[in-house]
């Protein structure tokens, strides 16, 4: 497969820069600090995950590609960071609800259900019926009770709704400080294992870990660029970085990629979203080839959500002077059946990726 150059690529930041969504004085913040106060928080609850790289995957790119392997996570994937950092915090606080409640597509569903569990608080989580089954048994063995509604905004409606009662916490799955933060401290992980870095990328769903990611870099390493993927089926965070202002999809998105399937992302996440160096939008078919590639090179059970950033970073190298080095947050691994049956429906390990700068070829 080819990948060329500005394939997928946006260039939002040209055609938006006099249109910028301005956060309010009320819009929470969050810093470098509250990373770093969140990684010492957590650390004695999650891995930390290792840095994977394939030399024969480096000799396509033409550069060093380091992942970040969030699919090795309790639960498996990053969303554990932030939901044990928003529970913690309270403990420290002496603020610990007596119940919690989500909504989640599935991995914050997980993560919450085993923070709860951990803290000793009851967990309903709230979730559409297009949840991936395998995410949705994981949860209710981590001790939940899962609630599932027709779409994905009835059941945004109904964890507001349960969330009203006494002494219950809504913990939302990336428009929130303490969630950011937390996701942060898996790429504050990496960063510090890293001496010199040119370009770091991760998904976009609501923009929590991209937002996290992008203040731990920020911080760490100042002149590196970061990256955002997100389907082209699930194309909110794009569209609104196009426009400005936060727009929601109308509808429930089809895509591989379900956890990246949010409606819209976050006014706090937002303001994140737009610091960044460029961001891409990637169709179906590169999702099932990367995630097929990445599960062969790296011999992991990667989900859809997180092998899409490859079609983002193989761009970036068709369009970069060789030698540089990448870091890639792999965010989970929990698959369905279903999903991975649809992504190996075609074989693509006998079509190794082809990078060329030739802009007047036509793409296969």
């Amino acid at each position: 497969m080819n990948f060329r150059r500005h394939r997928s690529v946006l260039g939002y930041k040209h055609k938006t820069s006099n249109y910028l969504y301005t956060m309010t004085e009320n819009t929470p913040s969050v810093e470098f600090a509250d990373v770093e106060a969140a990684a010492a928080r957590i650390q004695a609850h999650v891995k930390h995950t290792p840095l994977l790289e394939s030399h024969l995957l480096n000799s396509w790119m033409g550069h060093r590609i380091l992942f970040k392997a969030e699919c090795l996570q309790t639960v498996g994937a990053f969303k554990l960071r932030g939901a044990i950092n928003v529970l913690a915090k309270l403990k420290e606080q002496g603020q610990l609800p007596q119940a919690v409640v989500a909504n989640s597509s599935g991995n914050h569903a997980q993560a919450v259900a085993y923070a709860a569990t951990l803290f000793g608080i009851k967990a309903t989580i709230f979730a559409s019926e297009t949840i991936s089954p395998v995410k949705a048994a994981a949860t209710q063995s981590y001790g939940a009770e899962l609630k599932l509604y027709p779409t994905r905004l009835e059941a945004d409606a109904a964890v507001a709704h349960a969330a009203e009662d006494p002494d219950t916490l809504w913990i939302p799955p990336f428009n929130h400080p303490d969630i950011i933060a937390g996701q942060g401290t898996a790429a504050l992980e990496a960063l510090n294992e890293i001496d010199h870095l040119d370009a770091v990328f991760a998904p976009c769903g609501g923009g929590g870990l991209l937002s996290g990611t992008l203040i731990a870099t920020q911080a760490l390493h100042p002149n590196a660029g970061v990256y955002g993927a997100e389907p082209a089926a699930a194309n909110d965070a794009s569209m609104s970085l196009q426009r400005g202002e936060i727009v929601a999809l109308e509808h429930p998105p089809q895509t591989l990629a379900d956890g990246a399937a949010t409606p819209s992302v976050g006014d706090i996440t937002f303001g994140f979203l737009q610091q960044l160096t460029d961001f891409y939008e990637v169709d179906e078919l590169q999702i099932a080839y990367w995630t097929q590639w990445l599960q062969h090179l790296l011999k992991l059970h990667v989900e859809p959500t997180c092998a899409m950033s490859m079609a983002a970073v193989a761009s970036w190298a068709a369009n970069t002077e060789p030698g540089k080095t990448a870091l890639v947050m792999l965010s989970g691994g929990n698959i369905s059946q279903a999903t991975m049956s649809k992504i190996w429906e075609r074989d693509f390990l006998l079509q190794p990726p082809i990078l060329t700068l030739d802009d007047n070829e036509e793409e296969e």
